[in-house]
């Protein structure tokens, strides 16, 4: 039976439980709700990390190359070697460093090596990429560590019965369709915990190995740009001693032409004779100019590498003679290339990240174990909060996931393969750089002596051909060729010089040793 007062609705007791219950059940399911979450979706466990198909990406950040090829068979020379120094990329440029670094406008070799390794644009390039690796390897790291997380919630909600699927008809008793409003309020902390997960073990282990490699990469970028400064130093000595021998020339040149003038104005020799020293004086002082203007690129090159004023406003403070290098035998030069190198560790490194991204491939396949809890507590107002919990742990058994871990096999396979050619590879390539090193520092070592006993030669020609002119025996043609092989002996000791200190340079960079042993390789005889 029911009656209505005062437009409220009675009902009998039986009625009265059933929506006492109904309501409950609402409640409790909101609350529910609000403890335990939305429910996820269906999760596919952990995925192997894809390690790109090539490991060799130090080289895009630029190169750095030394050669000495056969130089062009002439009778006017005994320059046999034609020394070159590449350097393109990052390793060709700089950040402005003198606000940093003082400089007072005198450049020692070390100086410029030290400038060159704190502010050349590839040693950044290697350090940002290290820096990067690693943190990478922490976020893959993150996968195998608690995760907590803490969460407040308010909730202020109404319900649709009919829209949740509930029809009920009771007799003489109506149920309004949309209910509420009722609210919570939550605050609960959240944790996760990956207690087994083979896969996402490894791809840990592989960014360790990633970050490794970066970490040597980074190494051989100073041996790079000790390349890279060392020999533009090197050439800008070179420019530099090229100019001031054909300055000396100039002042002979001058002199003869000015002697020459006074014999003519005094009938002693032709006016031919005059006119030929005065070209051969134009002809020294175009010469200089020439030299000038490449010593002065030479100097901006070498202060783009070094973080330096783009210009030639500095001078070079250290002279580089010839040094006989210390005794090498190449076996061992090539067993120490193969310990010390640091693009080989690196490479070593990659080929093992590939092998254990392959491992976390194929450990898709195998069982994984996580654990969740949170704690908290949940009411209608925070005075009225209940202190609740939940803990499960669960265990993921992979039957078929449509073929991604085979998929993910056989990328990890091929980089795998792609990485333990280019190690070979590497190998061989060091080999071929030693052995090439070593070579040009013979010949460079022979050049230069012949290219010493050239000059000492010519300058003894030079003068007693003075004399002969002098004493009207021959004519100043014989002269002015005599001036001109001394200029080229000359040039050609200057050369050999250049060769020889970028082959011993060359071969410490091969060894693996450019860095440490700087001081060593360019030492004082």
């Amino acid at each position: 039976m029911r009656r209505k007062t005062a437009g409220a609705f009675f009902w009998n007791s039986s009625g009265g439980r059933a929506m006492v219950l109904f309501l409950a059940v609402l409640t409790l399911t909101a609350r529910a709700s609000a403890q335990f979450g939305a429910s996820p979706a269906q999760s596919q466990g952990s995925q192997a990390v894809q390690l790109p198909l090539s490991g060799r990406s130090a080289q895009s950040n630029g190169t750095v190359k030394t050669s000495e090829q056969p130089a062009p068979s002439t009778t006017a020379t005994v320059n046999t070697l034609s020394p070159n120094l590449q350097v393109q990329g990052a390793y060709a440029g700089s950040t402005p460093g003198v606000a940093k670094m003082p400089f007072n406008g005198k450049l020692s070799l070390h100086e410029a090596i030290q400038r060159g390794l704190a502010f050349n644009l590839g040693q950044t390039g290697a350090t940002q990429a290290m820096r990067q690796a690693e943190g990478q390897s922490k976020v893959v790291r993150s996968a195998l560590l608690p995760n907590i997380t803490g969460t407040g919630t308010e909730n202020v909600q109404t319900t649709d019965l009919r829209a949740v699927g509930f029809r009920f008809n009771f007799p003489g008793f109506a149920i309004p369709d949309v209910i509420g409003p009722f609210n919570y309020i939550d605050f609960r902390a959240h944790l996760s915990q990956s207690v087994f997960d083979y896969t996402a073990i490894n791809n840990y282990r592989a960014s360790g190995d990633i970050a490794k490699a970066n970490r040597y990469s980074a190494q051989d970028a100073r041996e790079l740009i000790v390349l890279a400064v060392g020999g533009a130093y090197l050439q800008t000595i070179a420019a530099k001693a090229r100019m001031t021998s054909e300055e000396g020339q100039l002042q002979s040149a001058n002199a003869v032409f000015q002697q020459s003038t006074q014999q003519f104005q005094q009938g002693l020799i032709a006016k031919v004779d005059a006119d030929r020293n005065e070209v051969q004086a134009l002809t020294h002082q175009q010469r200089l100019l020439s030299l000038k203007n490449d010593l002065a690129k030479q100097k901006i090159n070498l202060a783009r590498m070094i973080g330096l004023p783009v210009n030639d406003q500095y001078d070079i403070s250290d002279d580089v003679p010839f040094a006989p290098a210390a005794p090498t035998n190449l076996q061992d030069a090539l067993a120490q290339a193969f310990r010390q190198r640091a693009d080989l560790k690196a490479a070593g490194a990659q080929l093992h990240g590939a092998e254990r991204a392959h491992a976390a491939a194929r450990a898709e396949r195998y069982p994984s174990l996580a654990v969740t809890a949170d704690y908290g507590g949940i009411g209608t107002t925070p005075t009225d909060l209940r202190t609740t919990y939940t803990a499960s742990a669960s265990l993921k058994i992979p039957i078929w996931q449509g073929g991604r871990a085979e998929g993910d096999v056989e990328q990890a396979d091929a980089a795998l393969g792609q990485r333990r050619a280019e190690f070979e590879d590497l190998k061989g390539q060091i080999e071929g750089e030693v052995r090439s090193a070593y070579l040009d520092l013979q010949a460079a070592s022979s050049q230069v002596q012949v290219a010493q006993k050239n000059v000492q030669v010519n300058q003894e020609a030079l003068e007693l051909t003075r004399q002969k002119v002098e004493a009207g025996v021959i004519d100043n043609v014989t002269y002015v060729r005599a001036q001109e092989e001394v200029t080229s002996a000359q040039f050609d000791l200057i050369n050999g010089i250049f060769a020889f200190n970028v082959a011993k340079l060359s071969l410490a960079r091969a060894m693996g040793r450019a860095a440490d042993a700087l001081p060593e390789i360019f030492k004082a005889p």
